[in-house]
């Protein structure tokens, strides 16, 4: 998700956002446990999402 979009989310959407990320982040790594992961970038993608999200909700308080 774009940097635009995140900022326009208010703080609860941005922690339901976060959970959602947190267990897609845990999928992704039973994947490459089982040797199942086949778009392996996708768990940077997944970690630098959540540090933005993280960040933005730093700022919010």
């Amino acid at each position: 998700m774009e940097l635009k979009q995140l900022k326009e989310k208010s703080a609860d959407e941005l922690k339901s956002h976060l959970i959602d990320l947190r267990k897609e982040q845990f999928s992704l790594r039973m994947q490459k446990v089982t040797g199942q992961l086949p778009k392996t970038h996708e768990t940077r993608r997944v970690r630098r999402e959540i540090a933005r999200v993280k960040t933005l909700l730093g700022s919010v308080k």
